[in-house]
């Protein structure tokens, strides 16, 4: 039960330090930056994304807790691997989109980011099925988000 709760506590603390960096980036740059960007059609209103990113960072920390838990040891090193590189990237990601306000740089982080979540979903799922599982939703969004931050790129580079 100890061990249980110091893995979710570092699956929630590692999870949680992504998403309060991506924030840091983020909101700052909102308005006026983000704001004056001619959007696609398919760009979302603004509160959308805080309850869709809630809910994947809430599903990443149940999946990572899932296999740093799960008694398998066979790949788990590689998947926890997989798992930290996709988490480092999605926390780089506002730093280079909003940050340093230039669509361009997001897309040189999001398409290997959507590779290395797909990489994470195949070992958190030779692992244990429900962490894999965990994690699609995270790659469908990613995907619309690489299309997103495409057309941002087009529409205002």
């Amino acid at each position: 039960m100890k061990r249980d709760l110091m893995l979710g506590a570092l699956a929630a603390l590692s999870v949680a330090a992504a998403l309060v960096l991506g924030q840091i980036a983020t909101f700052p740059n909102l308005a006026p930056w983000y704001a004056g960007l001619v959007k696609p059609s398919f760009n979302p209103p603004n509160w959308v994304f805080g309850p869709v990113w809630t809910t994947l960072y809430v599903l990443m920390a149940f999946a990572l807790w899932r296999v740093l838990r799960s008694d398998a040891t066979a790949g788990r090193r590689v998947a926890v691997a997989l798992f930290y590189l996709q988490l480092l990237l999605n926390a780089a990601w506002p730093w280079m989109f909003f940050a340093a306000q230039s669509p361009g740089l997001g897309m040189i982080n999001i398409a290997p980011q959507l590779i290395a979540i797909l990489g994470t979903i195949v070992a958190f799922s030779r692992i244990d099925r429900v962490a894999g599982a965990c994690l699609v939703p995270l790659a469908a969004w990613v995907g619309y988000a690489t299309a997103l931050n495409f057309a941002l790129w087009r529409l205002n580079g």
